[in-house]
């Protein structure tokens, strides 16, 4: 496929058929994908690849509590787990939250999943002393996951980052022996997806990209 095609179709698949990835396939996404800057070209980033159901479950299941408030938070009105705006929904209503078939499916479902983690050793995280929440070590490791997620489109195949298992990152470190340097980064299942889309949703570039200043002119 044409690069620009390739960034314009890669959605966010979650629903898969039983076709398999082979070896063969993943190692030519991954091979490719290693290309993926990172700070210094230190490339702290690891992949699992998880094939096993009952792991991929417990992945699934790890992420549940977060998705029920999740869902929770968005009935609510409320901007999911944003640490701008602290959620004002109680507990026990998020406990009550039902969990959307498609949170749990995308893990059990999927042909193979990643489990991506970066060393935090390695990173260059220059936001630290901010006092808000640090974005720019994420700088090393999620434009391999994406590099992943475009490679897959590109041999057919589709998947998406998920975050809600991270959460329980010491549990996911236990299950897979992930080492306590590493930070869990993205829970990537991949497949054949159900559907391919080819019309994605996004904003105008003139809605986000200004000139000179960011209340400058649209671009």
């Amino acid at each position: 496929m044409e690069l620009y095609d390739v960034m314009r179709t890669t959605f966010a698949a979650r629903d898969f058929t039983d076709e398999t990835l082979p070896d063969d396939v993943l190692r030519r996404i991954f091979d490719n994908a290693r290309f993926a800057p990172s700070g210094g070209n230190r490339q702290g980033a690891h992949i699992i690849v998880v094939r096993d159901p009952t792991v991929r479950g417990r992945l699934a299941e790890l992420g549940v509590p977060a998705v029920r408030r999740y869902m929770a938070q968005l009935k609510a009105g409320e901007s999911p787990w944003n640490p701008t705006h602290p959620s004002k929904v109680p507990q026990d209503v998020v406990d009550e939250t039902h969990v959307p078939e498609p949170f749990i499916a995308a893990l059990t479902q999927a042909s193979v999943v990643l489990v991506v983690s970066v060393d935090l050793s390695v990173v260059a995280a220059l936001d630290q002393e901010l006092g808000r929440t640090g974005v720019a070590s994420g700088a090393s490791v999620y434009p391999l996951v994406w590099n992943i997620l475009l490679a897959a489109r590109n041999e057919g195949y589709g998947g998406t980052i998920t975050t809600m298992a991270i959460a329980r990152e010491e549990q996911v470190r236990q299950l897979l022996g992930i080492p306590d340097t590493h930070a869990v980064a993205a829970i990537v299942p991949l497949g054949k997806p159900v559907r391919q889309l080819t019309t994605l949703r996004r904003r105008p570039v003139a809605d986000f990209v200004t000139r000179g200043r960011f209340d400058g002119p649209a671009f």
